[in-house]
């Protein structure tokens, strides 16, 4: 089993940044594909970013390409999501996702093996 923690998240104005966290416990998430999905009040969640296990590639929706970045520290098992020039629109609850395939679709929610309870991202205008 894998527990994911995400914290990070807040309100903040439009323009502005926020670095949300997921901490892996009970196990190694080293070896593990993580993603971040967002769901906005009264939508079905989306699909974020994405890093595979060695860090050395990234995916991201076209939405938040250039704004957003996904990175991972495997020592600390941790992965995060540093999000720039912040936006109304991004307004949700993050989600971290733990993927132990190794192929697949990576922007697929049912390729995700563990999930965290998610953190808020508010967005004023």
């Amino acid at each position: 089993q894998v527990q994911l923690v995400e914290s990070g998240g807040g309100l903040v104005q439009a323009g502005g940044s926020l670095r949300l966290s997921c901490v892996a416990s009970a196990r190694t998430i080293s070896t593990y594909t993580m993603g971040w999905f967002r769901q906005a009040p009264g939508k079905e969640r989306e699909f974020v970013a994405g890093i595979s296990w060695t860090g050395g590639s990234t995916w991201y929706a076209d939405s938040v390409k250039g704004r957003f970045t996904i990175s991972r520290d495997n020592a600390k098992n941790t992965v995060y999501l540093q999000m720039n020039t912040l936006r109304p629109e991004d307004t949700a609850v993050y989600y971290c996702a733990a993927s132990a395939r190794t192929r697949g679709n990576v922007r697929a929610q049912y390729q995700y093996d563990y999930w965290g309870q998610g953190t808020q991202v508010t967005v004023s205008s």
